[in-house]
């Protein structure tokens, strides 16, 4: 069983990087569609990874190690974060790593050398989309573990598994604190994955450029799997939201019925989620820089908030 489980587990870890594209590709259709656009195939991102890998790479004579080395370091560090959240069942060996604290740390990691990468080579573009992920981290990472720290005591854990186990047991049990949680964890996720409207991933105007600007100079398998590893994050985000804020469908077993039930529900769940992110950015439009710190404080005080209300009811109660 034991070798089941971790074949499992490895099947979950492909699982995030196969549908990372196709998440991708998911929102993209539904804006064309909401804008009066035939747009692109659903598998249009895969053609672009896939053209993209094997084109030849090109490196900046100004380029160190730290440079070629970023992209993999970027992606592998992506993708553990991802491993570690569940994703169609919970009793699985990586539980005792699925972990709040590691989770974040990792996409730290991921954003520190995405930063070194951006100036590395030494280009205005690359320094100031660099100084200006830095400073969205900075605002937006207190934000999100001050909300995951308010569903962690509820379940009086950090780990995951014990969150999302916590919620099914208790059933659907709407709380104030949870959705102040979910609130803030909106938000934080539309800045750390650069969307509208704190950045927009379409955008060729350099200028107004976040993510996009430290990429510039990348060419390329290396491009490849830096714009992968940015698939992989918004899936991560999407993943966390709906996985411990609405965890049903999430299977706590083997049985192959409730593997393809877990699936099925969060792929579901997914596009759901896909279509109302497709629809907030029909809607709205990019944001001033200065005024991204006081969306992410918004962010912080729904934090608070949440965090706050759950005290509060326990004191209560």
């Amino acid at each position: 069983m034991t070798v089941v489980t971790w074949l499992i587990a490895l099947l979950q870890a492909v699982l995030y990087v196969a549908l990372a594209p196709l998440l991708i590709g998911w929102v993209r259709k539904v804006k064309a569609r909401l804008q009066n656009r035939r747009g692109a195939p659903l598998l249009q991102a895969y053609f672009d990874l896939r053209k993209l890998l094997i084109k030849e790479i090109r490196v900046p004579h100004t380029a160190s190690l730290l440079f070629r080395a970023a992209p993999y370091i970027v992606f592998v560090a992506t993708w553990l974060a991802a491993a570690t959240v569940p994703l169609v069942t919970l009793d699985l060996p990586i539980a005792q790593i699925a972990d709040i604290i590691v989770l974040v740390g990792l996409l730290a990691l991921a954003r520190f050398f995405l930063a070194l990468a951006g100036m590395d080579v030494g280009t205005a573009f690359g320094g100031m989309g660099a100084s200006r992920e830095m400073l969205i981290s900075a605002l937006a990472e207190p934000a999100m573990l001050m909300a995951v720290f308010t569903l962690a005591m509820t379940a009086h854990s950090t780990s995951l598994v014990s969150v999302m186990a916590h919620h099914l047991a208790d059933g659907f049990l709407l709380r104030p604190s949870y959705l102040f949680a979910l609130g803030a964890l909106l938000l934080v996720a539309l800045a750390e994955c650069g969307r509208i409207p704190v950045d927009n991933p379409t955008t060729h105007l350099e200028l107004t450029m976040v993510h996009e600007a430290m990429l510039l100079e990348y060419s390329g398998r290396h491009l490849a799997l830096m714009e992968w590893a940015a698939q992989l994050k918004l899936l991560l985000y999407g993943v966390l939201i709906t996985n411990v804020f609405f965890p049903w469908g999430v299977g706590q077993d083997f049985a192959p019925l409730t593997l393809l039930l877990g699936l099925g529900a969060v792929v579901i769940k997914l596009m759901v989620l896909g279509a109302v992110l497709a629809v907030a950015e029909t809607g709205l439009a990019k944001m001033r820089l200065f005024r991204v710190p006081a969306f992410l404080n918004l962010a912080l005080l729904l934090a608070l908030l949440g965090l706050l209300s759950h005290v509060i009811l326990e004191l209560g109660a």
